[in-house]
């Protein structure tokens, strides 16, 4: 299990409708709050969603 941070850009398996595949995690906890590289749609997910659904962390933050 990774550790993820507030400010930490990760890829999704499947991109935005927008064509996006880039978010930014604005909130962690037992839900995540992502927001879009894109065009800004922010997206609250469960846990256990979340983590199924990164590929990869592509930029961590300090």
């Amino acid at each position: 299990m990774a550790d993820f941070n507030i400010g930490d850009i990760v890829k999704m398996k499947k991109p935005h409708p927008c064509g996006a595949d880039l978010w930014k995690i604005t909130r962690v906890g037992m839900d995540f709050r992502i927001k879009c590289t894109g065009c800004g749609r922010s997206v609250m997910l469960p846990r256990s969603k979340f983590e199924k659904a990164v590929k990869e962390i592509v930029e961590r933050e300090e």
